[in-house]
């Protein structure tokens, strides 16, 4: 693992970083969605669920776009989409 971080260069390990954030604060989110749901008894899931989803997948959206890779661009630019919709109906009450 040294020696593939080490054969990088300084943009490649930017959005590695980049990477790694999105994933961090995309799987986040499940940890959240289950402490609220432990708190109030019952599966919910709460507003910030959907705020560590959209960072989250604008996170690995940019990684995704630089390692060019097409089905994460696709999946993640879906998601992206429903996530900010659901935010949206949320304030729309």
């Amino acid at each position: 693992m040294i020696d593939y971080i080490n054969s990088l260069s300084n943009i490649e390990i930017i959005f590695l970083c980049i990477g790694f954030i999105g994933q961090g604060l995309f799987a986040s989110r499940f940890v959240f969605q289950w402490i609220a749901s432990e708190k109030k008894g019952e599966s919910f899931i709460p507003v910030i669920f959907w705020y560590l989803s959209i960072f989250g997948g604008i996170g690995l959206l940019t990684y995704a776009i630089f390692r060019k890779d097409p089905v994460i661009i696709v999946g993640q630019s879906f998601g992206i989409f429903i996530y900010l919709r659901n935010l949206i109906l949320i304030y729309k009450k």
